[in-house]
């Protein structure tokens, strides 16, 4: 199993970046239904203000061909599309457990 872990850091105003965040969650939550190789996902939303990364998103595929196949899935690529314009950064780590 492997677990793709990847957070972001958003622009805007506080008020814009937790908007944008939210309808990236919703997007993302609905991914496990979409595409067969999820087998889970999770989302956090940064709920402290001292830090700086807004979104944080779990997702659980068998193999690290299937982290490939997720990333470019239309519905994946669909939901990356709701924070193109406000992604200040982004980081990712990709391991199997």
């Amino acid at each position: 199993m492997v677990k793709h872990i990847v957070t972001f850091k958003l622009s805007g105003a506080p008020e814009e970046r937790k908007e944008v965040a939210q309808s990236f969650k919703n997007a993302l939550m609905a991914l496990p239904s979409q595409i067969d190789v999820l087998e889970g996902m999770e989302v956090g939303l940064n709920e402290n203000p001292a830090e700086s990364w807004d979104i944080v998103l779990i997702a659980t595929v068998k193999t690290m061909a299937d982290v490939d196949v997720y990333a470019k899935h239309p519905a994946h690529v669909a939901a990356a599309s709701i924070i193109k314009n406000n992604k200040v950064d982004r980081a990712c780590v990709d391991f199997e457990y």
